[in-house]
């Protein structure tokens, strides 16, 4: 079953396109175009276009998607509680259309979206201010409860890295682990039946796009939409936006300089991930949008 708006022979296809890329790879108007052409939405799967408030910070689609700016920037968003929604989004988007169009650079949140991740649920706050105070007032005690908790995290995790010590003790403390024997994130198993394309973009390109587009959120007003934001205070996770705080409090060729420096080192931690992604199709995306989602849709009729 494909969406009511799909054109002929398409019969085959999967019942979930991924899209995923580094940041300025195009992959909102790639999925755009894949969901047109499938008569069906996209589901986003990027960690901060959740938040309002932000839409040129964020590089927020012009449509419609699904799970775009549905948080106050006051507020917190974990991977448990999106991966929630996107499964409801995705199964929602099948039921009624026949496919889903999942995008994002976020590859924990694309997982989420595609796997059931089992994520063990978060800490009381008494935990964290008990297991903080524990290694603030001895650290190698702390690790040590931690080497009789979990060996192979206490193993994998640093001394003196307290914030993923504390985070270890939380997680063994539910009967959960840092550094699972079996990695649940990248296991194969699906949800549902998907293709996950990911898109090919050389770095001479992508340094090219980086700035052009870093350049056009200026032009658009950026800077104004980071002070407000700023203003209005925003949650620990909403301020890991790239670019946010830079723009707000820097003079404005600084600023430009740090978001392209800060950007070309992040697509070069998302390819990283991609190569992760157990059954990756990759696509030459240094073509129009258009091409590029054919290009996707000639392999899921393949398949």
């Amino acid at each position: 079953m494909v969406g009511r708006g799909a054109p002929q022979g398409l019969a085959a296809l999967t019942e979930v396109i991924a899209v995923f890329g580094p940041t300025a790879s195009g992959k909102s108007a790639v999925a755009q175009v894949l969901a047109e052409r499938l008569g069906t939405e996209v589901v986003s799967a990027d960690a901060l276009q959740v938040y309002r408030g932000l839409p040129l910070v964020t590089n927020q689609p012009t449509v419609p998607t699904r799970l775009v700016a549905i948080r106050d920037l006051s507020q917190t968003m974990s991977v448990g509680e999106y991966a929630e929604l996107a499964h409801a989004a995705i199964d929602e988007l099948v039921e009624s259309h026949g496919s889903a169009v999942v995008a994002g650079g976020t590859g924990l949140y694309l997982r989420a979206a595609l796997v059931d991740l089992r994520v063990p649920p978060p800490p009381e706050p008494a935990s964290r201010i008990r297991l903080e105070g524990l290694y603030d007032s001895d650290a190698e005690g702390a690790h040590a409860r931690l080497r009789e908790l979990d060996p192979r995290s206490a193993a994998a995790v640093h001394v003196h890295d307290r914030r993923r010590v504390v985070r270890a003790l939380e997680l063994a403390e539910l009967g959960a682990s840092l550094t699972p024997a079996a990695d649940r994130l990248w296991s194969p198993e699906l949800r549902r039946p998907a293709l996950v394309a990911g898109l090919d973009v050389s770095s001479a390109e992508l340094e090219r796009r980086i700035e052009a587009r870093t350049d056009a959120m200026i032009a658009a007003g950026v800077v104004v939409e980071a002070r407000a934001a700023l203003r209005v205070g925003v949650s620990a996770t909403a301020e890991k936006a790239l670019g946010l705080r830079e723009l707000a409090t820097l003079p404005l060729e600084e600023a430009r300089a740090r978001i392209v420096t800060r950007t070309r080192r992040y697509t070069a931690y998302q390819r990283k991930w991609m190569r992760r992604i157990p059954g990756i199709v990759m696509v030459d995306a240094e073509r129009h949008p258009e091409q590029v989602a054919d290009a996707i849709l000639d392999v899921a009729r393949a398949r």
